[in-house]
């Protein structure tokens, strides 16, 4: 399966912004146990790519997003590091061209139908809305989609472990879940949030 193909398999993606990289990769850990099998990873230090670059070479690893790409710079070194899947938080066609000719997918992110709508035209495969709950929730994922149910979206943003199945009824193939998979947890609680999130959109 291509990178596109496992996110919308899997329906879940952790997002880590952490700059701490030993937390990091205990984290990462931690949801990987809990069944978490893709990770977008926040670029913002130099040594966030040296992590990339290191669970990129490991055997047995999640499908690493790279998140807050806005330049192209930013991308050719996060896709040298390894990266599976570039996260823009905005629309850039820039960076349509450079991933297009380095055959990385890239996921676009919009908060308005317009902004979907424009990265739909440029031919992105996924499109995250973002941030989701402020905007209005899974309802407002729901109405998106009504008139463009041809839109491959995926939801992150404030959401809780509790409102994943209400954003994939709504229409979204999968839902980005940040600081309520880890904050104030212990790495074992971290595990058993994950593995609440697995289960719910695995139906079990």
């Amino acid at each position: 399966m291509n990178p596109i193909e496992i996110i919308e398999k899997e329906k879940i993606f952790a997002v880590l912004r952490i700059t701490d990289t030993d937390r990091l990769r205990n984290i990462i850990n931690a949801l990987s146990q809990g069944g978490i099998k893709v990770i977008e990873i926040v670029i913002e230090k130099p040594e966030t790519v040296y992590f990339v670059e290191e669970l990129s070479k490991k055997q047995d690893r999640p499908l690493i997003m790279a998140g807050g790409i806005i330049t192209q710079r930013q991308a050719q070194i996060a896709i040298d590091a390894g990266s599976d899947v570039i996260v823009s938080p905005v629309f850039q066609m820039n960076l349509v061209r450079l991933c297009k000719s380095e055959k990385v997918p890239l996921i676009m992110t919009a908060t308005t139908p317009n902004e979907a709508y424009s990265a739909w035209k440029a031919r992105t495969q996924l499109i995250k809305i973002s941030p989701a709950h402020p905007m209005g929730g899974a309802e407002y994922i729901e109405d998106m989609l009504r008139p463009m149910k041809f839109i491959n979206v995926i939801a992150a943003g404030s959401i809780k472990i509790d409102d994943i199945k209400a954003y994939i009824n709504a229409g979204a193939k999968a839902v980005g879940i940040g600081r309520a998979l880890y904050k104030d947890a212990s790495y074992e609680e971290i595990t058993q949030r994950a593995l609440k999130a697995y289960n719910i959109v695995k139906g079990n």
